[in-house]
């Protein structure tokens, strides 16, 4: 299964991270904004349709630029493997508020280690934070 997810980075270097609705799988932790690519859907474009649902914002599918990704079981032991592909954003239009979570909140990556994050999420800020480490 593959699925895309965006850091959004504000203009005071900020991350926005969503806090995953209380009746999905991984229920109320953070995680980066995004979701499932659909059959025949480039993955831009699928991270775009994701943020304009779950964030009400806009963004040209050119904006993203590819970070890192992780791997690992599916959801609830399906059978395969997950992928998620984090992009990195910093333009889009509209103001991100939790149209599909319970909220959104906006950290320096450092804070973001203390939230209670989905496991794969953590392994893409662990990845995240090296690189803007560099």
């Amino acid at each position: 299964m593959l699925v895309v997810a965006a850091a959004l980075f504000d203009g005071a270097g900020r991350v926005l991270l969503h806090q995953r609705p209380h009746d999905k799988h991984h229920g109320g932790l953070w995680e980066f904004p995004g979701g499932k690519v659909e059959e025949n859907e480039s993955p831009e474009a699928a991270l775009a349709r994701e943020l304009a649902e779950e964030l009400g914002i806009s963004v040209d599918s050119r904006a993203f630029a590819p970070a890192c990704f992780t791997t690992g079981p599916l959801p609830r032991g399906g059978d395969g493997a997950l992928v998620i592909l984090l992009y990195t954003c910093t333009q889009w239009r509209g103001e991100p508020r939790a149209l599909e979570g319970e909220a959104v909140a906006w950290l320096d990556l450092t804070s973001c280690a203390g939230m209670d994050l989905a496991p794969l999420d953590q392994l893409l800020l662990a990845d995240l934070s090296g690189r803007a480490g560099r």
